[in-house]
C-alpha cells in the first residue's frame, strides 16, 4: 500500500469540504507560474497596439515564464497568488468537497452505482455553486496575472488584493467583480464535470477491474487523464472568460461579443492560445490536488476517529 490507508469510516462532509481547499491551495502554490504563463499567453494579440508599444512577445510556456522573470522580475510569475489562494478555499471546497454530497443526492434511492448522467449533472451543479460564491477573487486574480509591471518607471495599477478588490468596485461598480460570471459558469461546469466524472470513473473502473489498488498510483492516473480531458473541452471557453475578465469597460459588449471579436480578428485557432500550459497547469494542479485530497481525507478521519475513541 502506497500512502495513507483508506479509512473504515467514509469521510464526512465537512473532511471532504476542508480536505478539498487544502489540497487546491497547495497545488496552486506547485503550478502557480503556469496559470499566469496561460493567462498572458490567451491575452496575447488581444490589443495588437499595446502589445506593439510594450514589445513583449511570448512564445511558449517556458519561454513566457522566463520573459516575465527577466523583464518584471522573479516574483512575477506569482502576480494574484493571494486572490488566487483565496478563490481555491471558497471555489474548490464546494465544487470538489460537496461533489460526492450532490452526487448521491441526484442518485435514485435503492441505486448501488451513480450513472453518468447523475455524476455530469453533480458535476455541473457543484462547479455553479462555486463561481456564484467565488467569482470575484477569480476577477482580481487574473487582473494581477495579466498586469504587465516593467520596474520602477511602470506603476502598478492596484498595491495589493484587497486594494483591487476596492479599485475594481469603485471604478466599475460592484457588477465588476462579478465580471464573466456567465462564461465562468460555463467553463467552470464543464471544467468540473470533465474533471470529477473523469477521475471518478477512471478510478471507479482501475479498482472493478483490479487494475490498481486505491492508493497513490490509481490516484494519480485518474487525475492525468482527468486534467487532458478538462483541458480539451474547456480551453475555448477559458481563453473567452480570460479575455473578457481582463477587458477595460466597453471593450466588449458580452462574452459572446468578445469570442466573436476572437474569431474575426485571430480566427479560430485562437479558442486554443494557451493550450500547452493550460495542459501542464491542469494535468499538474488535478495530480497534485487529488492525491493531496485523497491522503488528507484519509488523515483528517484518522484523526477525527483517535479524538471520538475512549482509549
Amino acid at each position: 500500500m502506497v500512502g495513507l490507508k483508506p479509512s473504515d469510516v467514509p469521510p464526512t462532509t465537512a473532511v471532504k469540504f476542508l480536505g478539498a481547499g487544502t489540497a487546491a491551495c497547495f497545488a496552486d502554490l506547485l503550478t502557480f507560474p503556469l496559470d499566469t504563463a496561460k493567462v498572458r499567453l490567451q491575452i496575447q494579440g488581444e490589443n495588437q497596439a499595446m502589445q506593439a508599444a510594450r514589445r513583449t512577445q511570448y512564445r511558449g510556456v517556458l519561454g513566457t515564464i522566463l520573459t516575465m522573470v527577466r523583464t518584471e522580475g522573479p516574483r512575477s510569475p506569482y502576480n494574484g497568488l493571494v486572490a488566487g489562494l483565496q478563490r481555491q478555499m471558497s471555489f474548490a471546497s464546494i465544487r470538489i468537497g460537496l461533489y460526492d454530497s450532490v452526487k448521491q443526492f441526484y442518485t435514485p434511492k435503492g441505486s448501488d452505482h451513480s450513472s453518468i448522467t447523475t455524476r455530469i449533472l453533480a458535476g455541473c451543479t457543484t462547479g455553479a455553486m462555486a463561481v456564484s460564491c467565488a467569482q470575484p477573487t477569480d476577477v482580481v486574480k487574473v487582473r494581477f496575472q495579466a498586469s504587465i509591471h516593467l520596474g520602477a518607471g511602470s506603476s502598478r495599477k492596484y498595491s495589493g488584493t484587497m486594494d483591487a478588490y476596492r479599485t475594481i468596485a469603485r471604478e466599475e461598480g460592484v457588477r465588476g467583480l462579478w465580471k464573466g460570471t456567465l462564461p465562468n459558469i460555463t467553463r467552470n461546469a464543464i471544467i468540473n464535470c470533465a474533471e470529477m466524472v473523469t477521475y471518478d470513473i477512471i478510478k471507479e473502473k482501475l479498482l472493478d477491474y483490479h487494475l490498481l489498488t486505491d492508493n497513490l498510483p490509481c490516484h494519480f492516473i485518474s487525475a492525468f487523464g482527468a486534467g487532458f480531458c478538462a483541458t480539451v473541452v474547456a480551453s475555448p471557453v477559458d481563453v473567452v472568460k480570460t479575455r473578457y475578465m481582463n477587458s477595460p469597460p466597453g471593450q466588449y459588449r458580452s462574452p459572446l461579443d468578445c469570442m466573436l471579436k476572437m474569431v474575426a480578428h485571430e480566427g479560430p485557432t485562437a479558442f486554443y492560445k494557451g493550450f500547452t500550459p493550460s495542459f501542464l497547469r491542469l494535468g499538474a494542479w488535478n495530480v497534485a490536488m487529488f492525491v493531496t485530497y485523497e491522503q488528507l481525507k484519509r488523515a483528517l478521519m484518522n484523526v477525527q476517529m483517535l479524538r471520538e475513541s475512549p482509549f
